[in-house]
């Protein structure tokens, strides 16, 4: 056949090993899209790609995928600016934006957010960790409470006498003398964001939008305990598997066992 279209032995033997290989990589793209709740873009998909021992470029990796129609329902998290009136509070923002943290558990950020549990409202509270992003505490509950912020502290294992800051907006149930005597019992200082500002707790909000992305938006929650066993179910991934472009692709336990190891 290759004398009849006037073509070498080894560009045929090329073509075949070529058309191989992209099989058994678009198989891979396939797999680790699917695994990921279909939100990964090309970056991490190479990235994921390389820990296999596979090499591919970004290019080729979309081309695949839009060969495959894998298109990634992850959107950048955008921030608008809002005009903030005169802050009138006297706890300051002590955390001045400084998301870039070295030790575990140095700085803990907040956030609240609403899910639709059947025809009804309700709520999730999460807690981060800026050292790696993970989420170390979690709630949820019908109502925007203190009630929802002390269940996420109560959730969060270890010693909370590591924690020396705790930031978040100025939601009323963040502004309380429950939560004030929480953070005295353990001797956590507190930090505001400015009145108006997103940007002052931006790590939280970005980790609201993925999970609105990949978790919240992509499930019908029938009942509090539904939404309760989803969420964990979820934090768990997102701890332990889901990898993060500013810990060098790396998920938040495996960068935090990873910065264990060195300092051992």
């Amino acid at each position: 056949m290759c004398s009849v279209l006037q073509i070498s032995k080894s560009t045929y033997y090329y073509e075949a090993k070529e058309r191989r290989n992209e099989d058994d990589i678009t198989a891979h793209i396939v797999e680790i899209f699917k695994k990921n709740l279909k939100t990964y873009g090309t970056r991490k998909i190479k990235s994921k790609l390389y820990e296999r021992g596979v090499i591919a470029s970004r290019r080729r990796i979309g081309r695949i995928m839009k060969a495959q129609g894998l298109g990634s329902t992850y959107t950048v998290a955008q921030y608008k600016p809002h005009k903030s009136e005169t802050n009138h509070s006297q706890q300051p923002n002590e955390l001045d934006r400084e998301f870039q943290q070295s030790e575990a558990k140095r700085v803990v950020v907040s956030d609240l957010t609403y899910v639709k549990v059947k025809n009804r409202w309700h709520y999730i509270c999460i807690l981060v960790d800026l050292f790696n992003r993970e989420i170390i505490g979690s709630s949820v509950g019908p109502n925007k409470d203190v009630g929802l912020v002390a269940r996420a502290f109560a959730s969060v294992q270890g010693d909370l006498r590591q924690v020396q800051l705790f930031h978040t907006d100025r939601g009323r149930e963040f502004k309380n003398k429950s939560i004030d005597e929480t953070l005295a019992t353990f001797q956590i200082s507190r930090s505001l964001s400015m009145k108006g500002c997103p940007y002052d707790n931006a790590v939280a909000k970005a980790t609201f939008k993925i999970m609105k992305t990949e978790f919240i938006h992509q499930m019908h929650f029938q009942s509090l305990n539904h939404l309760t066993l989803e969420l964990n179910d979820y934090a768990n991934r997102y701890n332990k598997y889901r990898i993060h472009g500013t810990l060098s692709y790396m998920s938040p336990v495996n960068y935090r066992e990873s910065a264990l190891k060195k300092v051992v």
